[in-house]
C-alpha cells in the first residue's frame, strides 16, 4: 500500500509540476497577479508529493520490501541499517528519486525566501523550475517508475554493489546533486530574465546566492568522492582522470565562472550576456553528468545504468532545455543593455580573464571526455587519460592562480598595475621561502613541483594579503586593525577562505603528485618493508565474518626507528551474495600526511600477500582545503547582503540642527 501511494505521489506532482511550468507564465506576461501566484503553492506542492514519494520509497528499503523491483536489485534483508537508507539513492531510479526532491526543494526555497524578486521575473523562474521538473517526472514515470511491483516477490534480495556499501554513499551523492540542481536555479533565473528583458545588478545580487549554494555543495560533493575513492578502491590516488569524475568537474569549473561573473554584474552592471551564458552551459553540463551515468555510454565504477533507452530520454531532455534556452538566448541577447565599460586592467578585466581560464579549463576536461566517446561511435577507439589531462592543465591553472592573487587588489573599472604590485611584497617573499623549502626538503627536480608549491603559498598568502591590506595591518594601532576586521563584510572573509582553500588543496595536490612514495610487494606474516622513513611489518592475517560478508584482515604495524607510529588493519571483503571483492585500504593520516596500505591477493602457495604500500605527503590537505573552500563559500552565503529577501539594513540619518530646521 505504500508503494502504491508513493507513486500515486509522483504522479500528483507531475501534475502540480505542469501547473506550475504553465500558469505562472501566462499569468506573467498578461499582469495576472492571481495566476502569477499560484506558483508558489505549486511548487510547495510538487516538493510535498515527492517528499512524500522519497518517504515511502525509504520505507520500502528498511523493511526490505521485496516485492519492489528497485528494492530486489539494490537491498539484502542482512544489510547493515545504514546501507538500507543510503542505497535508496544508490540506483538509478531512487537516485532520480532524490534528484527530484533536490530539484523540487529548490524552487520550493525560491517561492519561500525570495521575497525581493519583482512578481513577474519570480514567476519566471517558477516556471522554468515547474517546467524542468515536468520532464524530469515524465522521465521517471516513463522509463524509471521506482515503485514497480515483482509478482511474486522472492524470498530476498541481490544485494548492493558493495563498493556503494560505504559511508561515503550516504554523503556524497546528496551533496553532488545539491550541487548539479543548486544549478537549476541559475538556469531558471537565466531563462526567466531573458523572457523578461531585463539583466541589472539587482538580477545578479538575486542570482549570487543560488550559485553560492550550488557552488559550495558542489566542491562538497566532488571532495567527498575523491576521498571515498582514494580510501575505498585501494588505487592510492585521490583523482583518476575518469569521465564521470570529470562530469563533475566540468559544472564546477563553469560555476565558478558564474559565480565570478554574476559579481560583476552586481557591481559593475557589465559582463550580463557572458553570465546568462554561463548559467545555461552550467546546468546543461550538470545535465550531460546525468547523461553519462545513465546511458550506458561508458562503463564506470560511477555509472548507475546501461540502458541505451534511458540514455536517449535524458539526452532529449538535455537537448530540449538546453537548445530551448540558447534559442532564447540567440533571439533575446541583442535586447540586454550593455553596462559599464572598463579598462583591461581593473578588477572587472582580472574577472574576464579568470572567466577566460576556467571556461578554457572546463572545454579542455570537455573534449578529452567526449572525444573517445564521439570517436567510438564512428568506430575509432581512442584513450584519453591521464596524461592529456595533466599535460595541458598546468598551462591554464598557473596564471588562473597568480591573477587570483592580483585581482582582489585592483579597483574597478580601471588600475595601476605598478602601484598595486608592491602591496603583494609580502605574499611574493612568502611564496618564494615556499619555493625554497620545496627545494631543500625534495630537490630542483621535478621542477613543476617547486612552481606548484609556489602557486599553492601565492593563493593563500595573496587571500589573506587582501584582508591585511583592507584592516591596515602594521600600518595603524593593532586595535584599530582589529577592529576594522570585525567591521568586514562576511562576504570578504569568505572569499578569502575560499582562495585559501584553493591554494591549501593545491599544495596537497602538489604533495601526493611529486614526492608520493610506493612499494608493492609479496610480503609474508612478519616480513618488514621500509617505506619513506618507515617500516611496516605485516603482523598478522586471520579471516573474520562481517554483516554480509566475509574478510580477510591484515594487521600492519609502523614504526619509526623503534618508535611505534600506528597500528593499521587492511581488509579485502567478499561478498557472497553480490559475488565480488571489494579492497579496504589501512590509513594512518597526520595533517601532513598519510601511511596507507592495501592488502592484495594470496600468493599461489598461500604463504604471502601482494601488499601496495604508500606514503602520500600532505595529500589530507586536499580535502582540508576543500573544506576549507566550502566555509567560505557559506561565511559569503551567511553575509546579510546575499542572503535572498533581506534587504540590506541602511543606518538612520543624523538629525543635526539644520536638518530640524528644514523641517
Amino acid at each position: 500500500m505504500i508503494p502504491e501511494i508513493g507513486h500515486y505521489a509522483l504522479v500528483l506532482a507531475l501534475l502540480m509540476a505542469v501547473v506550475q511550468g504553465t500558469l505562472p507564465f501566462v499569468g506573467a506576461s498578461r499582469g495576472n497577479v492571481a495566476w502569477m501566484e499560484v506558483a508558489r503553492p505549486a511548487a510547495y506542492g510538487q516538493f510535498l508529493m515527492i517528499g512524500l514519494a522519497f518517504v515511502a520509497l525509504t520505507w520500502a528499503f528498511v523493511v526490505s520490501d521485496f516485492s519492489l523491483q528497485v528494492v530486489i536489485q539494490n537491498s539484502h534483508s542482512l544489510k547493515p541499517m545504514l546501507y538500507k537508507v543510503s542505497g535508496v539513492w544508490g540506483n538509478h531510479e531512487g537516485s532520480l528519486v532524490l534528484w527530484m526532491v533536490m530539484l523540487s526543494g529548490f524552487g520550493a526555497a525560491v517561492a519561500a525566501f525570495g521575497r525581493n524578486i519583482p512578481p513577474t521575473l519570480k514567476a519566471r523562474v517558477l516556471g522554468v523550475q515547474g517546467l524542468v521538473g515536468v520532464g524530469f517526472l515524465l522521465f521517471m514515470l516513463l522509463t524509471s517508475n521506482p515503485f514497480v511491483r515483482v509478482f511474486p516477490a522472492p524470498a530476498d534480495g541481490n544485494d548492493l554493489n558493495p563498493l556503494l556499501q560505504d559511508p561515503g554513499l550516504a554523503f556524497h551523492p546528496p551533496f553532488l546533486y545539491l550541487g548539479y540542481v543548486g544549478f537549476s536555479v541559475a538556469f531558471s533565473f537565466a531563462a526567466g530574465a531573458l523572457i523578461e528583458g531585463r539583466v541589472d545588478p539587482a538580477w545578479g545580487r538575486w542570482l549570487r546566492p543560488w550559485v553560492l549554494i550550488a557552488w559550495a555543495s558542489l566542491t562538497m560533493g566532488i571532495a567527498m568522492g575523491s576521498w571515498w575513492a582514494y580510501y575505498e578502491l585501494g588505487w592510492g590516488g585521490w583523482w583518476f582522470w575518469d569521465p564521470v569524475e570529470n562530469a563533475s568537474l566540468m559544472p564546477w569549473l563553469a560555476g565558478t565562472a558564474l559565480l565570478h561573473s554574476a559579481i560583476v554584474v552586481e557591481k559593475r552592471d557589465a559582463l550580463k550576456t557572458w553570465t546568462i551564458l554561463l548559467a545555461v552551459l552550467t546546468f546543461a553540463l550538470s545535465l550531460m553528468g546525468t547523461f553519462l551515468v545513465r546511458s550506458g555510454v561508458l562503463t564506470s565504477v560511477h555509472a548507475f545504468a546501461v540502458d541505451p533507452a534511458r540514455g536517449t530520454a535524458i539526452l532529449i531532455l538535455l537537448l530540449l532545455a538546453v537548445g530551448g534556452s540558447l534559442l532564447l538566448y540567440a533571439m533575446r541577447a541583442h535586447t540586454l543593455k550593455v553596462g559599464g565599460v572598463f579598462a583591461p586592467v581593473s578588477r572587472e578585466g582580472a574577472l574576464v580573464l579568470n572567466n577566460l581560464l576556467l571556461s578554457v579549463s572546463c572545454a579542455v576536461v570537455l573534449i578529452g571526455t567526449l572525444m573517445p566517446l564521439v570517436l567510438d561511435a564512428f568506430g575509432h577507439k581512442i584513450s584519453v587519460g591521464a596524461p592529456y589531462f595533466n599535460f595541458i592543465t598546468p598551462f591554464l591553472a598557473i596564471p588562473l592562480i597568480l591573477v587570483m592573487g592580483v585581482g582582489p587588489f585592483l579597483p574597478w573599472k580601471r588600475a595601476d598595475l605598478g602601484a598595486v604590485l608592491p602591496r603583494l611584497g609580502v605574499a611574493a617573499l612568502l611564496t618564494v621561502v615556499a619555493i625554497l623549502w620545496a627545494l631543500w626538503a625534495h630537490g630542483v627536480k621535478p621542477v613543476m613541483a617547486l612552481v606548484g608549491a609556489g602557486l599553492a603559498a601565492w593563493a593563500f598568502c595573496g587571500a589573506f594579503a587582501e584582508i591585511a591590506e583592507r584592516i591596515k595591518l602594521f600600518r595603524i594601532p593593532l586595535g584599530d586593525s582589529l577592529s576594522r576586521a570585525a567591521s568586514l563584510p562576511r562576504g570578504a572573509w569568505g572569499t578569502a577562505l575560499a582562495h585559501a582553500g584553493l591554494g591549501i588543496a593545491v599544495a596537497g595536490m602538489v604533495g601526493t603528485s611529486f614526492w608520493l612514495s610506493e612499494e608493492i610487494r609479496v610480503m609474508k606474516v612478519g616480513d618488514q618493508t621500509p617505506l619513506a622513513g618507515y617500516t611496516f611489518t605485516l603482523d598478522k592475517v586471520e579471516e573474520l565474518r562481517g554483516p554480509n560478508y566475509v574478510t580477510e584482515t591484515g594487521t600492519f604495524t609502523i614504526r619509526d626507528g623503534d618508535d611505534l607510529v600506528a597500528t593499521i588493519d587492511a581488509e579485502q571483503r567478499w561478498y557472497p551474495v553480490a559475488k565480488m571483492k571489494t579492497t579496504e585500504a589501512a590509513i594512518h593520516t597526520t595533517f601532513v600526511s598519510d601511511l596507507y596500505a592495501v592488502l592484495g591477493d594470496r600468493t599461489e602457495d598461500g604463504t604471502g600477500w601482494v601488499v601496495r604500500l604508500y606514503h602520500h605527503p600532505l595529500v589530507p590537505w586536499i580535502w582540508f582545503g576543500s573544506i576549507v573552500m566550502v566555509l567560505g563559500g557559506l561565511l559569503s552565503l551567511s553575509d546579510r547582503r546575499l542572503r535572498v529577501g533581506v534587504p540590506q539594513k541602511r543606518a538612520a540619518p543624523v538629525r543635526g540642527p539644520v536638518a530640524q530646521a528644514a523641517e
